[in-house]
């Protein structure tokens, strides 16, 4: 009898012990530390805040990461997926906030935040009909051009916290940005599998520690602030509301849908476990209402991490309460700002050598979700090829919207937002509007690339 209940039990429901929780949990929130402090650093270094400010923040979005994990490992009803799913802040709405704030400051980013997540709880059980929208060439190419996009935030960081200063760009700034990157190359290559997992955040450490012997770090600022504080509600202002933002992050909501939707399916895959539209809904509202409390607490839209799902591929432990613990952990830190602040008093050009490695593993991910696209007999590289020309437009010339309305260069100005939408239009007028014959459906680039000699011979 016991044999029959303990086959009955799912996977993801497996209880290892609160020593194998705290083990594996902490072996989570290291995974994901480097990819979770990220946003929130950018978002403040964008904003100018004072190091002490920027501890907060990232404090506060370690505690919300906290609360929003353990409503999508334990579940209520409705809410939550119950799979072992590490939630933090999502890197696919950076572009787009970074828009939002240079025009209303952080408080309009997170009026957009709070609206644009209500709404998506209630486009829940809508987006089924709207996934159909989103296939591989379309997903690959936004998350693509996420990574992309902030690849001028690496750059900057790299060159120095402050372009006024006549370090900026110096090589000694450079040059610590490029030795951080030589750590992580070393650890990945030379390190053993759980160190080379660990490259990102070990190389963090590092790296301060050579700008300590080099002169270039200041941690005078660590000391100013409490050691242990809760979040305390809306410490940057009152959110603002603005149309324009608000529509802005609705583009963002919905890639956060497909992206949760993808790690929801992956994880359960890796796990063995059965998931319905029941469970990805469920899955989704958790987002959905973790980012709408998430600005409530100073931090930002909330949604599954993928290299946690590869964590638990690697390691093999399923539990879902494994990761809750995880969710503890997290909270834990949150309510420690000192941490914050030391991780705020990283020195900039650190913080950009990994930078080029963090951002780029994101344009990576994508590129490796078009490469499974099928190219052949159809116009999905001009796709891929419209959707990147016209997003990337206002990051190589971030004056290119300058004479248009304020409503289009907000949504228009984030290379994300623009890049979904002409994704979208173009999937929906060449995959979905006309049907085409095979041969009339091509793309001449396509065509190209695969007869070669047939042109030559014509020549």
């Amino acid at each position: 009898m016991s044999a029959t209940a303990s086959s009955s039990i799912r996977p993801e429901d497996a209880k290892l012990g609160w020593r194998a929780n705290i083990a594996y949990g902490f072996q989570h929130v290291l995974t994901m530390y480097g990819g979770i402090i990220a946003p929130p650093l950018v978002m403040g270094q964008a904003a100018g805040m004072s190091q002490a400010d920027l501890g907060m923040l990232v404090a506060c979005s370690l505690f919300m990461g906290g609360l929003a994990t353990l409503l999508q490992t334990l579940g209520i009803p409705f809410f939550g997926s119950r799979l072992p799913l590490v939630q933090g802040v999502s890197f696919s709405g950076i572009a787009t906030m970074l828009a939002i704030q240079g025009d209303g400051g952080i408080q309009a980013v997170m009026g957009a935040v709070i609206v644009s997540s209500l709404i998506g709880i209630l486009l829940v059980p809508l987006f089924a009909m709207v996934l159909r929208f989103f296939p591989p060439v379309v997903t690959g190419t936004v998350i693509t051009s996420i990574g992309l996009s902030l690849m001028p935030v690496a750059a900057g960081w790299a060159m120095g916290p402050d372009a006024k200063d006549p370090a900026f760009g110096s090589p000694g700034n450079v040059g610590l940005a490029a030795a951080t990157v030589v750590i992580i190359i070393v650890l990945t290559k030379l390190g053993t599998p759980s160190i080379a997992r660990l490259s990102v955040l070990l190389s963090l450490g590092i790296g301060t520690i050579l700008a300590v012997f080099l002169g270039a770090a200041d941690f005078s600022g660590v000391a100013d602030g409490p050691v242990f504080a809760l979040p305390t509600p809306f410490a940057f202002g009152l959110p603002t509301f603005d149309v324009a933002s608000i529509l802005s992050m609705m583009i963002v909501i919905l890639v956060t849908f497909t992206e949760t939707t993808a790690d929801i399916l992956a994880v359960s895959e890796v796990v063995g476990t059965k998931t319905d539209a029941k469970r990805i809904a469920d899955g989704l509202r958790a987002d959905m209402v973790a980012s709408a409390v998430s600005p409530v607490f100073n931090s930002f839209t909330q949604s599954a991490f993928a290299q946690n799902v590869g964590l638990v591929a690697i390691t093999g432990v399923k539990s879902r309460f494994v990761v809750a613990t995880g969710g503890v952990i997290l909270i834990g830190l949150g309510v420690l700002p000192v941490l914050g602040r030391v991780i705020a008093a990283v020195p900039t050009p650190v913080l950009g050598g990994v930078g080029i490695f963090l951002f780029g593993s994101v344009a990576a991910s994508g590129i490796a979700t078009l490469a499974k696209v099928d190219y052949r007999n159809n116009l999905n590289l001009m796709i891929v090829a419209g959707s990147l020309g016209v997003g990337l437009l206002p990051l190589m010339h971030p004056g290119f919207y300058a004479g248009f309305p304020d409503w289009f260069s907000v949504i228009f100005n984030s290379a994300i937002s623009s890049t979904t939408l002409t994704a979208v239009v173009l999937n929906i007028v060449f995959n979905h509007w006309v049907r085409r014959s095979k041969n009339d459906g091509r793309s001449e680039f396509a065509a190209a690339a695969e007869h070669p000699k047939a042109e030559k011979s014509e020549e």
